[in-house]
């Protein structure tokens, strides 16, 4: 009975909205940044499906409205980017010297730690890309030789990671500027990261909005030259 129900793709796809609802609730009244919305929903989600016997493709495909909404969302960043045009404008040299410095220092600081951990070129090549949005790190890999499964998990944790921990870690380090702020959330932790970024404020939101497109330009273009230079692909 169970299973026959969780087949009925309107019922997926309102176990999705549902789920990330509870989760954000969740997040909201218990304050604890540790329970971000994605880590809550993906577990509760998953067991949900494996109790249901539910296969994860009829999942997928029962949430196509939600993926075909990505798209939408992503390019409504650009409201805030163009509400924030002026300050983005004053700080742009600094913004994009950020975004060229964060992407060659997340390419080889995986380099760095593939070698020191003895991981293969494998692993390396499917790393590199872990800091810029899916779609991107998916086609940076492809080009490169490595493995898109690998990049798309290193996508989510790294998001994951920076949007539960990164404004943490900036407030340790003393850094309070808006613009140094956005920048290093949109440049580690694309999405996720934006998503809390927008959170603390509309500078914030704009600036990591904008260095994910910017990151993913500078990740696309460096990492192969990165590559041929250190005689990896």
């Amino acid at each position: 009975m169970m299973q026959e129900i969780l087949m009925s793709q309107p019922v997926l796809l309102a176990l999705t909205i549902g789920v990330y609802i509870l989760a954000v609730w969740i997040r909201t009244k218990s304050k604890i940044m540790l329970l971000n919305p994605m880590l809550i929903s993906v577990p509760i989600i998953i067991t949900i499906l494996w109790l249901g016997h539910v296969p994860a493709q009829h999942y997928i495909q029962s949430n196509a409205m939600i993926s075909f909404m990505l798209g939408p969302c992503v390019v409504a960043l650009g409201l805030t980017m163009y509400e924030q045009r002026m300050t983005i404008k004053t700080y742009l040299v600094p913004i994009l010297s950020a975004v060229v410095v964060g992407s060659v220092v997340g390419i080889l600081s995986v380099v760095a730690l593939c070698n020191w951990l003895g991981l293969d070129k494998m692993m390396m090549l499917s790393l590199e890309s872990k800091s810029v949005t899916v779609p991107i790190a998916m086609e940076v890999t492809k080009g490169i030789g490595g493995n898109t499964a690998i990049t798309a998990i290193s996508v989510a944790l790294c998001g994951l990671f920076g949007g539960i921990f990164g404004p943490l870690i900036l407030k340790i380090l003393h850094i309070s500027n808006p613009i140094a702020f956005g920048a290093a959330m949109g440049s580690g932790s694309h999405g996720i990261g934006t998503a809390r970024a927008l959170e603390i404020g509309a500078v914030e939101g704009a600036v990591s909005g904008l260095c994910i497109a910017l990151m993913g330009v500078a990740t696309a273009v460096l990492t192969p030259i990165a590559n041929l230079i250190l005689h990896i692909s």
